[in-house]
């Protein structure tokens, strides 16, 4: 295969020297285009547009007439001089593009997308010495993909004339199968070696390249049965040649050459049959057919059993034929199944395949290789799979502090660990911590190397000269990019205080540490002078141990307390009386001006509270006084228009009610008839006793019988698992459930939808969707924040809340997400495809979140999705205060606040009564409708009515005293009284 694409290359050439002269003033025109076409660089550069991984089965396709044909037809189509000035202006784009994706790769040679376009373009404009560069400066800093590699290699395989050129393209492929386990690299590297049998060698090397082949993907139950066929098939071809002449030869040298090679394919075919791969069965049939022998017993014993172990195979590996990529779960499953079997060649295996796919997974990599680092052992691949994971995750300081770990585990030189972890410190770690943690690591790695032993030793000198070097970089690098050093504790420094006074026995210079310590802020915090006190106890003496608690029980302020018992107890234990009084004199005047402290801060937090209550309920009174104000305008107003109309009524108005009066009284009130509002409008304010006023019984009997009236909506509880909530919808949306269904019938077959409406009869904004299968409804959920008549629609499970009061329903993770941006400060003009054209440039941009309020406004904030962490810290370099439309924005990484929790309603007692809750009567207090609205000076007290509210209300006794009665009054009266200030 490899052999007929290098000659199909030198095709353009040939070809044409090759042909007949052609006859004609047509045939003469065709030669010269062939020829001109085969040396031009545009046509090189049209060349290189459609070479691909699969450019040989390409070329053997187009024949040269058709070449021909195309070149007439584009020069009909345009001049050559227009042809010209439109190559020459693409050119020139092409090559503004070029200067710019170098100049960005000097500044972050880290930037991978930058690489991969960088080499498109200059392998389009046909720049093969700089593409060549290209691709070895992307290889060195990053694995290449599996297309990456097979399309490096198909250009110089084409290339390839001689035998330097073939062992270049050797090397190459070394490279290329080191980087991921690939099938089809594996058996491009074994087809490429058969074109090089005939050289010194080449048979070994044919041989041993398949042999490794097998060892790396022979296992493999969907790719590898293609190395297996391959291999049989170039031993078979052997075979068949020395078939001729085997007859001829002595029995001596028939066993040496003709049955030895026979055996070879015996030996692939019992080999292959022996491991479960897929299509087993079409292989044992051809072993049948080909061998002129029975199938020894042993050979059939182990097909059978690799048939049952395809059995048991044969769900995960279907599982990953329907899955989509990156198929991480299902690779996870299938790791678990291979390590609990424990096949180390299987294991390793999933291993690759599975990374092939999740290259950009740290917790894989870190997976991987612990278990080679416990498992294996092997220093070979232990270390090259590290190498290879910090390749692939570079902003993962996990994989690089293991990596050093197991360099020296494996007993790599000093050198080459030193330039590891320089690697590390600019790979662009995303977070401050990071920085301190691979330094720690480092740090180890080089206190490991001294022997303390001796007074002074190069090592030991080299790892102070880290330690300072450690505290300079944290203080100007990573201060200076973060705000924050990443280590505010001084954990690098007290190691190295350790260091010096246990190892080295230098408690001077571990006491300028410490003094430097506690100068960085670490003065306030009692433990760290208690780590202190533990150091001096251990390595130092009595005096510096009694200066160092003195010290701590005046500038500790978070447990002076514990300090304070510390001093107590040394002083019990070793001091002196004169010690003892100094240090009861000490610790209880600190603790009496912590004490006063404290008092005066518990002072003002409850000054503070007693003013925030104040404020409230000032803001609540004028809310209140507000409202109040507000309702009694309305009232005067609403009960003057009717105090007219009875009047009218009165002298003789018996005109149908308004329509508009009835809709108003309505509204407020449900009727049953028009006659009994009237009674129950004027009975409610206790007017004259001629108009009958009912009992409290029936009044309550009658509001119920109101209450049903008002239409509700049902909701069957045992449905929640198919129903969702729509809620946040604009008010002024008619018919909501037709407009509604063909949004949710995409998501399945919709049984019922209920919009909830007020007794008005206007739509409250949220309904719900019920669904006949749970599924759909799961789906319906995903139809969350969609955008329906310019808001936000929110769909929410069903869920009782009166159940489950603590079910919240937020979308969005609240954790750290290394590979998502939040960004603040953007101009509310700013649309997501704006956003998304500025933040691709850093890297393949997953998802854009533009955060809005209910109402579907900008609140000028974004989340931004890319598809690694490598990506997500580069935009934070590149954009955090760039200015979008005058507005300079901020950009971190994503790590929202914890949420608050609402705390439960305490249980507050009522003056003279029981604990009440107050979610009782919901967060405003009580409703209006709980207040009374009978007038001050109506009110009298009545003992009929205290009965009826605490039980069942007596009938009314029937008096015929007129000192009983209430006075009669007049609808004018009435409203005279209302209106009287």
């Amino acid at each position: 295969m490899a052999t007929a694409a290098a000659t199909s290359v030198s095709e353009p050439e040939t070809e044409p020297k090759a042909a007949p002269k052609a006859e004609g003033e047509e045939d003469e025109v065709k030669a010269a285009r062939t020829r001109k076409k085969a040396s031009s660089r545009t046509v090189a550069t049209a060349t290189y547009k459609t070479t691909g991984p699969g450019w040989d089965q390409q070329e053997e396709g187009v024949s040269e007439s058709d070449g021909d044909e195309y070149a007439m037809a584009s020069s009909a189509e345009s001049s050559p001089g227009e042809y010209e000035w439109e190559y020459d202006e693409e050119e020139e784009k092409n090559q503004l593009e070029i200067e710019r994706l170098e100049e960005q790769l000097s500044i972050n040679v880290y930037d991978y997308n930058c690489h991969v376009d960088l080499i498109r373009l200059l392998r389009l404009e046909g720049e093969l010495a700089k593409v060549r560069m290209a691709r070895q400066k992307m290889s060195e800093i990053f694995p290449l993909t599996e297309e990456l590699w097979l399309e490096w290699l198909h250009d110089e395989i084409s290339m390839a004339l001689d035998g330097l050129d073939r062992e270049h393209v050797y090397d190459l492929f070394e490279k290329a199968v080191k980087d991921y386990i690939c099938p089809n690299i594996w058996l491009e590297y074994g087809q490429y070696s058969v074109g090089g049998i005939g050289q010194k060698g080449g048979l070994e090397k044919v041989r041993s390249v398949f042999e490794r082949a097998l060892s790396s993907v022979g296992l493999h139950m969907t790719k590898g049965l293609a190395i297996w066929e391959a291999y049989r098939e170039f031993e078979s071809a052997i075979v068949e040649a020395a078939r001729p002449i085997a007859g001829f030869l002595s029995p001596f040298d028939r066993e040496q050459t003709f049955d030895s090679q026979l055996e070879k394919v015996h030996s692939l075919f019992r080999r292959q049959l022996a491991i479960p791969l897929y299509d087993m069965e079409a292989t044992f049939a051809e072993y049948e057919e080909w061998s002129e022998d029975p199938i020894p017993e042993s050979v059939i014993q182990n097909y059978n059993k690799a048939l049952q172990q395809l059995e048991k195979y044969k769900p995960y590996e279907e599982a990953l034929l329907e899955a989509e990529a990156p198929r991480l779960a299902e690779y996870q499953a299938y790791i678990d199944f291979e390590m609990k079997i424990g096949d180390p060649a299987r294991i390793q295996l999933i291993f690759e395949r599975a990374l092939v796919e999740n290259c950009l997974v740290p917790d894989l990599w870190i997976r991987y290789s612990q278990y080679l680092d416990r498992q294996l052992k092997v220093k070979d691949l232990v270390l090259s799979v590290h190498n290879r994971a910090v390749r692939n995750c570079p902003w993962t300081v996990a994989l690089w502090s293991r990596y050093l770990l197991a360099m020296e585990r494996h007993g790599v030189d000093h050198q080459t660990i030193s330039v590891t972890f320089e690697k590390a410190l600019s790979a662009g770690f995303i977070q401050a911590t990071d920085y301190v943690e691979i330094w720690q690591a480092y740090l180890d790695y080089l206190r490991r190397r001294v022997d303390f032993r001796q007074d002074s030793s190069k090592e030991l000198e080299e790892l102070r000269s880290a330690f300072t070097r450690a505290l300079e970089y944290l203080k100007q690098e990573v201060e200076e990019r973060f705000n924050e050093s990443g280590d505010p504790s001084c954990m690098i420094m007290q190691n190295w205080a350790r260091i010096e006074a246990r190892l080295c026995n230098n408690m001077q210079k571990a006491r300028e540490l410490w003094d430097s310590i506690m100068t960085r802020g670490n003065a306030k915090y009692a433990n760290m002078w208690l780590e202190y006190y533990n150091l001096e106890r251990a390595h130092g003496d009595t005096q510096h141990c009694r200066k160092a608690l003195h010290r701590a029980v005046q500038c500790t302020s978070d447990y002076p307390e514990h300090v304070c018992e510390v001093l107590l107890t040394m002083e019990r234990t070793e001091g002196t009386l004169e010690d003892w009084d100094i240090a009861v004199q000490k610790t209880e005047t600190r603790l009496a001006r912590v004490n006063e402290q404290r008092i005066k801060a518990v002072e003002k937090e409850a000054a503070l509270a007693q003013q925030e209550e104040e404020k409230a309920e000032h803001r609540k009174r004028a809310r209140a006084e507000k409202k109040a104000l507000k309702k009694k305008k309305k009232t005067r107003g609403a009960d003057k228009r009717k105090a007219d109309e009875d009047d009218e009524k009165e002298w003789g108005d018996d005109e149908e009610e308004q329509p508009s009066k009835r809709r108003r009284i309505e509204n407020s009130v449900p009727i049953a008839g028009e006659a009994q509002n009237l009674e129950a409008e004027t009975g409610l304010f206790g007017k004259s006793a001629s108009i009958d006023v009912d009992p409290p019984s029936k009044q309550k009997e009658r509001a119920a019988v109101l209450k049903r009236d008002v239409p509700k909506v049902p909701h069957d509880s045992s449905k929640d698992s198919i129903t969702v909530f729509v809620s946040n919808l604009p008010y002024s949306m008619e018919e909501p459930d037709v407009k509604l269904r063909p949004l949710f019938e995409a998501c399945g077959e919709v049984v019922e939808i209920r919009p909830i409406f007020s007794n008005r009869g206007d739509f409250r904004g949220y309904c719900y969707v019920e669904f006949k299968e749970e599924k759909s409804a799961l789906q319906a959920l995903e139809l969350d924040r969609k955008n329906v008549e310019g808001r936000p629609m929110f769909v929410s499970p069903c869920v009782d809340k009166s159940k489950n009061p603590d079910f919240k329903v937020f979308r969005y993770s609240t954790a750290l997400e290394k590979h998502k941006l939040f960004i603040s400060g953007l101009p509310f003009s700013c649309t997501k495809e704006e956003l998304e054209e500025i933040c691709k440039a850093h890297g393949t941009v997953r998802d854009i979140r533009l955060v809005t309020n209910r109402a579907g406004k900008p609140k000028g904030l974004a989340y931004v999705e890319y598809e690694n962490e490598s990506q997500a810290s580069q935009a934070v370099m590149k954009m955090d205060g760039m200015t979008i439309k005058e507005n300079v924005i901020k950009v971190a990484i994503s790590n929202p606040p914890q949420r608050k929790v609402p705390e439960k309603p305490e249980a507050k007692k009522g003056p003279g009564g029981p604990m009440v809750l107050r979610q009782i009567y919901g967060a405003r207090g009580k409703g209006r409708t709980q207040l009374s609205l009978l007038p001050r000076a109506l009110q009298r007290p009545s003992t009929t009515a205290a009965q009826a509210e605490n039980g069942p209300a007596p009938k009314p006794a029937v008096t015929t005293s007129a000192a009983t009665e209430a006075p009669k009054m007049s609808n004018a009266d009435f409203a005279k009284l209302l209106l009287r200030k």
